[in-house]
């Protein structure tokens, strides 16, 4: 039986995990909390074989907390389930320890194949961020051309151009056939590498650099 453990600041995303994985063979999960601080409070007293742990909290962060759990605890193997897409985010989450690195846009199945793999021993990269790296792999001009966006992947620069026409997630979501909670974490990874504050800004930078048609 893997011991789990969720970390996550969003009592909606821990709620919602522990609804996705109770009752998945071969799985428990043993604990959870809001930030890093309260996980490495709680786990000498609820032993944990997989932490399942998001990078943006407050207290203590994903990645401030990974060297100290796996100085402290270093059975522990840690699995980063996060929004954060860019491939620097991906980086420095395995340099500080991380045993695997997945999308909170993956499906339940590939989350749980995620978890044995780790537990196993082995390293997992999600589907959508191998796919990302790969394809600057094979196609190194055009992960150039990329950079000059600040890392806006074509998928995120096509949810930035419906953005800009005004259309809801929803709308979005239908119109690429995707689920609404994709479309969410598009608009999340393309405010972060972008890094403004709200629509009205992320419009007025993508005219400014000539990303509207």
């Amino acid at each position: 039986m893997i011991r789990l453990f969720l970390v996550d600041d969003h009592c909606l995303i821990r709620d919602g995990m522990r609804a996705l994985l109770t009752g998945a063979p071969g799985l428990l999960i043993v604990g959870d909390a809001s930030n890093g601080q309260e996980l490495l409070d709680r786990l000498s007293t609820t032993p944990a074989d997989i932490v399942l742990m998001d990078l943006q909290m407050p207290v203590l962060d994903g990645f401030a907390t990974l060297p100290l759990l796996l100085a402290r605890f270093p059975e522990v193997r840690v699995l980063v389930l996060t929004m954060l897409a860019h491939e620097r985010y991906v980086g420095q989450a395995l340099d500080a320890g991380a045993a695997g690195y997945i999308l909170k846009s993956a499906d339940q199945t590939e989350i749980i194949a995620a978890i044995w793999a780790v537990s196993s021993g082995k390293r997992f990269l999600c589907s959508e961020i191998g796919l990302m790296l790969l394809q600057k792999v094979l196609h190194p001009e055009a992960s150039a051309e990329t950079k000059k966006v600040d890392g806006l992947s074509y998928r995120e620069l096509e949810v930035l151009r419906l953005i800009a026409e005004g259309l809801t997630n929803n709308a979005i979501a239908e119109k690429l056939f995707v689920s609404r909670r994709t479309i969410e974490t598009h608009r999340q990874n393309i405010l972060e590498k972008t890094q403004v504050k709200n629509t009205a800004a992320l419009i007025k930078y993508a005219v400014a650099h000539g990303l509207l048609d």
